[in-house]
């Protein structure tokens, strides 16, 4: 049966304050129906072919095939195959060597037939793009895991470099917190060098233009810089001396690395609560000769395994789960809405309130060692990595519903968002002063996410909290980070997404933060921004951002408009004092016209970033509680005849 438009249902009959009315209640009445029995929200996160093909190689290295559901898998797999024969790493984007290889390979292993017209086109893509050979170093490591390429292929990474003091130049506490917990048991991996079972003896050497054991594998130098030349050239001289290395040093640098993993295991969520580092950890049990039942196997795999997301005839595994970040921003959607009855909510703050971390002290406190803990983790438990934005959005809900109720957790937030401050007035996800740019010339960080710096959205989401709730104690950290943001903003007005797609929600989250920190935003820096906002709203009234914006040369780029990047440009807007600007009218129009009575709004592309211009993701909550939020903050605004907001989101 059709499902009926908005606009056809919603707007039969009554003003427009009416039709927003109903609209408001119905999208309100769809995200409470999706709330959990305790109080929380949990969408899907979804990424691109990587991570299910992934799953499916982690199973063939392993040994342990499950037919049924890599059966699922590859369906996805298949539908998700891109025009040209190859993969992207977004819905719409360009064909990705790397993500191709790893899609053509899985399905390899799960039995589809390389004469098969979807098998054929892709390894004709691939082979055009110039082969394998071409893909980035964690591929190579993969495939020279299934034996499929040397181990020349990849660059030199020694778990020794874990025994290193503190002052050297590369260290495992200088980079991300994901780049921590995938790469300290990878390099026990790559010390190890140990054969994936691969029971069905699967290969790719399809995919090479000559033998893959003759071919030429050039590393890349990640920045372009001289220092990456310098690297690429100490790579060529470490590498014939690696057999010097004394065994002795190797073994206690794994016992290093293996204390750092078991330590963090996260129980039934998993090291790091990202897919990437759990699937690491379980193939070093493996290949450390851990027994299948041995309870660190037993809880690796089920964290793994919590990750998948299966239907009916489609599977595919999600990078990792957001329960927090879903449960926190849909509350703020909700006290929107319905802002004269905070008890609606009660039960998704106080499922919130018992997450916070209190007494571990995470990898953060290397930068803030006298730094009392008091954040929330983006997972269901990952205590060892809070995330300051995950803490300012949730600390924000609570404050806004019942500040004496959730005072103490509040206050434990503060105290650490304002501890977690960089040097340079920002804020980063994870850790404080990440910035190690040095390492980034590594040829290992080809991935171009190494490092944590503070970015202008996480800064701004922190200069809301702490001017939300009190802005008078912390006004030295709030001009400090304002201050930030001023030297972030683009020339054009803009402000770069580090977490979200991409300046849309950047300038939103700057404009919010600006607003509740009472700037005058008529100054032109601001206007400067609204500017560029109302200049990129599209001719239906809505406002959208290709993926591709995250290369500088495609910074315009555009593959229509969104319901959750309209949502972030009104609420712009409105932070910058335009509620009775065409253009916001016009996109309120866009949100109602865009809502479906019985499945609400839907986000068609991805819309976020894991790390730009490699790994993207499309929040499948973004779609429910940004456009209500948007849309119920209209109608609050309009009725009381309100400028500005109060809020810091």
């Amino acid at each position: 049966m059709a499902r009926l438009k908005g606009n056809q249902s919603m707007a039969s009959g009554g003003s427009q304050e009416e039709i927003i009315d109903r609209t408001v209640q119905a999208a309100s009445a769809h995200l409470l129906s999706r709330r959990r029995s305790d109080g929380h929200w949990a969408y899907e996160l979804e990424a691109d072919v990587t991570i299910p093909a992934e799953y499916i190689l982690l199973n063939h290295f392993l040994g342990e095939i499950n037919n049924d559901l890599e059966a699922k898998l590859a369906n996805y797999i298949r539908r998700i195959q891109g025009q040209d024969g190859g993969w992207p790493l977004y819905t719409g984007g360009d064909f990705n060597t790397s993500a191709s290889v790893k899609a053509y390979f899985a399905l390899k292993l799960a039995g589809d037939d390389i004469e098969s017209t979807h098998m054929r086109h892709a390894r004709e893509a691939i082979l055009a793009h110039g082969g394998a050979v071409n893909c980035n170093v964690f591929t190579r490591i993969t495939l020279a895991l299934f034996k499929q390429i040397p181990w020349r292929a990849a660059p030199v990474s020694r778990v020794e470099v874990l025994l290193a003091p503190t002052w050297f130049p590369i260290h495992i506490n200088k980079v991300s917190y994901w780049t921590r917990t995938v790469t300290v048991p990878l390099l026990i991996l790559t010390a190890r060098k140990p054969e994936a079972e691969n029971p069905r003896g699967i290969s790719i050497d399809e995919l090479f233009h000559k033998a893959p054991y003759q071919e030429n594998y050039s590393l890349n130098n990640p920045t372009g810089s001289w220092i990456g030349d310098i690297m690429l050239i100490l790579d060529r001289i470490f590498r014939p001396l690696e057999p010097l290395i004394p065994s002795f040093l190797t073994n206690l640098a794994i016992k290093s690395a293996l204390s750092f993993v078991e330590q963090r295991l996260n129980g039934n969520d998993g090291l790091g609560g990202i897919f990437p580092a759990m699937a690491n950890a379980l193939m070093v049990f493996s290949c450390l000769g851990y027994s299948k039942d041995d309870p660190r196997v037993v809880v690796a795999r089920k964290a793994i395994d919590a990750l998948i997301v299966e239907k009916r005839h489609e599977a595919y595994c999600q990078p990792c789960l957001s329960p927090v970040w879903d449960t926190g921003l849909a509350a703020h959607a909700v006290l929107e809405a319905v802002h004269d009855d905070k008890e609606v909510i009660r039960p998704s703050l106080d499922w919130l309130k018992n997450l916070q971390i209190l007494d571990t002290v995470g990898d953060w406190a290397q930068k803030r060692k006298s730094l009392r803990p008091g954040g929330w983790a983006f997972q269901y438990k990952n205590d060892h990595y809070p995330d300051v934005d995950d803490t300012a959005v949730v600390a924000m809900a609570m404050h806004r519903s019942d500040p004496k109720r959730y005072g103490d957790a509040i206050a434990r937030a503060e105290e650490w968002i304002v501890g977690m401050q960089s040097v340079n007035g920002g804020w980063a996800a994870f850790d404080a002063e990440n910035e190690y740019y040095l390492l980034d010339n590594l040829p290992f960080a080809d991935h171009g996410a190494l490092l944590d710096p503070p970015t202008s959205d996480v800064t701004a989401r922190c200069v809301g909290f702490l001017s939300q709730v009190n802005q008078d104690e912390n006004i030295v950290a709030i001009k400090r980070g304002i201050d930030f943001l001023k030297s972030e903003q683009e020339e054009d007005g803009s402000w770069f997404g580090r977490w979200g797609t991409n300046y849309i929600y950047g300038t939103w989250s700057v404009l919010c933060a600006l607003n509740t920190a009472s700037e005058d935003m008529a100054q032109p820096y601001i206007q400067k921004a609204v500017n560029w906002l109302k200049a990129g709203q599209r001719d239906d009234g809505g406002w959208g951002e290709d993926c591709a914006t995250y290369w500088q040369h495609r910074k315009n780029a555009v593959n229509g408009s969104m319901p959750s990047q309209t949502a972030w440009a009104l609420l712009g807007l409105m932070a910058a004092g335009e509620i009775q600007s065409t253009e916001a009218a016009r996109g309120i129009q866009y949100l109602l016209d865009q809502f479906e009575i019985l499945d609400g709004w839907e986000d068609k592309l991805f819309n976020a970033v894991g790390f730009p211009r490699v790994f993207y993701l499309k929040y499948h909550g973004y779609s429910d509680y940004f456009p209500l939020m948007a849309l119920a903050r209209y109608n609050r605004l309009k009725k009381t005849n309100t400028l500005l907001p109060e809020f810091g989101l």
